[in-house]
């Protein structure tokens, strides 16, 4: 195995875990997550915009970790990481999402830890 693929693998090993439970956790504690984030964006942006981009996150994250998942065994199994790179595509996504918020919110210490995990899925899009 090339080390850049043992790598890539490393990274989508990385998402799956953090995506996976970052998603389980918004399932799990719907009302305590929707809590946080009310209190943290309330004045910066509607209920219904939090909503929005809280079922989407979570949706995102979910996806993305799986597909990263995915792409361990596809990347096991065979030559191909089309379905890791996805993984890792949907969940910049989610990144940029949330990257978004933090922003506009000004909780800056929550941006630059986003800024760490993008930097890190640049890396994996990169290997392939």
């Amino acid at each position: 195995m090339l080390s850049t693929k043992i790598v890539f693998l490393f990274i989508l090993s990385f998402f799956s875990i953090v995506f996976i439970q970052s998603g389980l956790d918004k399932v799990l504690d719907k009302q305590g997550n929707l809590s946080f984030l009310m209190d943290l964006l309330k004045e910066t942006f509607s209920e219904g915009l939090i909503k929005l981009a809280f079922y989407s996150v979570t949706l995102l994250e979910l996806f993305s970790g799986f597909l990263c998942l995915a792409g361990i065994a596809q990347g096991l199994l065979s030559e191909s990481s089309k379905i890791g790179q996805a993984g890792l595509i949907i969940g910049s996504v989610a990144l940029l999402v949330l990257l978004f918020g933090q922003r506009l919110s000004k909780n800056y210490d929550g941006a630059k830890t986003i800024t760490i995990y993008f930097i890190l899925s640049m890396i994996g899009l990169a290997l392939v």
